[in-house]
């Protein structure tokens, strides 16, 4: 039986990973080559998946082939591509606002495909946690790109189908097999685009390797392991509002390590987004407990 204290261990286990994508800014800024966004997406899933496919030593079979790949685009390919171009286009703080809009866009989903009904409080959570986001990172002369601004959308869309398509399609294997699959999948799919797209990248640096690798081992395999772990435990709507702890995370660390300062809209903004995401994970506790679904039978074969 599934009691409320395992339910939020699940939720704090899965905040661990939007926590950690919270520093991927800062990393990218510290140590990475600027001017290689599709490139450096590549090499941080790509690598990374290779690395847990060796490990787990299975491939998928039949309509998981398919799958993989469909859930690699959503979740890596495609939505890196566009918050990428998003991030380009328009200010950090406008970029970040837009995406905040994907724990309403899962609301919908999950009422779609999973046929979860629309909670109002959950509805609320996800407008409170888009003001605290837009208080923490947007700056008064923020300006407006149509095309970012859809680039933004399009990844928020693309990462909530991926969100509620991996809980849907619920795979016959562990979250570290899971986790392997749509890595590599979404690394493979990005070669040819960032081959077409971007110049070679120049000789790396130390730093570019430390930096590659901290998003890889740790900011792509160990964050998505929790992630997709958390997608078999928790409600999609509820693990999607822990996002927004990412923006939380990325003006903690600019206010540590780069010297930024806090102003008293942002306080506010920290305290709306936290509000935000107790209410979200209130709302989605389950109100008895629960027996977890039963685990199927590996429908995979040794690499």
């Amino acid at each position: 039986m599934k009691t409320n204290s395992r339910y939020f261990a699940d939720v704090l286990i899965t905040a661990v990973a939007p926590a950690i994508w919270g520093s991927t800014y800062f990393v990218t800024t510290s140590f990475l080559p600027q001017g290689y966004p599709l490139t450096v997406a590549m090499l941080r899933a790509l690598p990374a998946g290779l690395l847990l496919l060796l490990i787990v030593r299975r491939l998928p079979t039949g309509v998981w082939w398919g799958r993989a790949f469909t859930l690699g685009a959503l979740n890596f390919s495609f939505f890196w591509a566009m918050l990428f171009v998003s991030a380009y286009r328009l200010p950090g703080g406008v970029a970040a606002t837009v995406g905040a809009v994907q724990p309403l866009i899962v609301i919908a989903l999950s009422r779609l495909f999973l046929g979860k009904p629309i909670r109002f409080l959950a509805v609320v959570a996800g407008l409170i946690g888009m003001s605290g986001v837009a208080l923490l990172v947007l700056t008064p002369n923020a300006a407006l790109d149509p095309v970012g601004v859809a680039a933004g959308l399009a990844g928020a869309v693309s990462m909530a189908f991926g969100t509620v398509l991996s809980r849907h399609w619920q795979p016959p294997v562990s979250s570290l097999i899971f986790t392997s699959w749509q890595l590599t999948a979404g690394g493979i799919l990005l070669v040819p685009v960032a081959f077409v797209l971007e110049p070679g990248l120049p000789m790396p640096t130390t730093a570019n390797i430390l930096g590659i690798a901290y998003l890889g081992l740790i900011g792509a395999a160990f964050t998505y392991l929790l992630w997709f772990r958390g997608l078999s435990r928790i409600e999609p709507s509820a693990a999607a509002s822990l996002g927004f702890l990412s923006p939380v995370v990325a003006t903690l660390l600019g206010w540590l390590a780069l010297g930024q300062s806090l102003t008293p809209a942002q306080i506010a903004g920290f305290a709306m987004v936290l509000a935000s995401v107790w209410l979200s994970q209130r709302t989605m506790m389950p109100l008895r407990p629960i027996r977890p679904a039963a685990s199927p039978e590996p429908a995979s074969r040794p690499v």
